[in-house]
């Protein structure tokens, strides 16, 4: 029992700590409201769940052996949050749901997790204090509790991004928040490119 706390314990540290897929949630749920931020934090999760499973049943090997893809996915992740940056930038802070969104919230999530050097470094650290010895059934043990964990933290932001909502009703207060969030992300990607 102490070792599914462990793993618990983990896991929320990783998930609940501030970093891009937090901020977004954060931003779905005061823009959207709560049921589209909810797809969104299924999409991470699941992301998130993959490519922990994925790590711990090998492609860390791949990683190792083409090293130059580890670098294309550092530099896919901080083109990315560059371009949600962009996006909450110029955002003209109205509230409604926007119509024909090019990805949706849930594959925007997914793909999030897998260009967020966090999530890889979570699932690397994870995976060494815990799947060590590569036994497949404590890797999908961890996934099935990280699974749980990571969708009630991220939920957490989703839920938080809602109760700031109202606040947000005018345009020009939604374009400040708006602002605040792509500077943090810029942050985020800053700090990528220096590590």
């Amino acid at each position: 029992m102490s070792l599914y706390l462990s793993m618990a314990a983990f896991a929320l540290a990783a998930s609940i700590s501030p970093g891009p897929v937090n901020l977004v949630s954060l931003s779905t749920g005061a823009r959207e409201g709560l049921r589209v931020a909810l797809r969104h934090v299924a999409g991470a999760t699941l992301g998130f769940i993959l490519l922990l499973v994925l790590i711990g049943l090998g492609l860390h090997t791949l990683l190792s052996v083409l090293p130059w893809l580890t670098s294309a996915i550092r530099w896919a992740g901080v083109a990315f949050l560059f371009y949600l940056a962009w996006r909450l930038t110029i955002d003209d802070g109205a509230l409604q749901a926007r119509a024909g969104a090019v990805v949706s919230p849930f594959m925007q999530g997914a793909l999030m997790q897998w260009l967020n050097p966090k999530a890889w470094l979570a699932a690397i650290a994870g995976l060494g204090a815990f799947v060590a010895d590569g036994d497949v059934m404590l890797l999908w043990q961890f996934a099935l509790i990280y699974c749980l964990v990571c969708y009630l933290s991220l939920a957490c932001w989703a839920y938080a991004g809602t109760c700031v909502q109202p606040y947000l009703q005018a345009p020009h207060r939604v374009r400040v928040f708006n602002r605040v969030l792509a500077g943090l992300l810029v942050a985020s990607a800053g700090y990528l490119l220096l590590v």
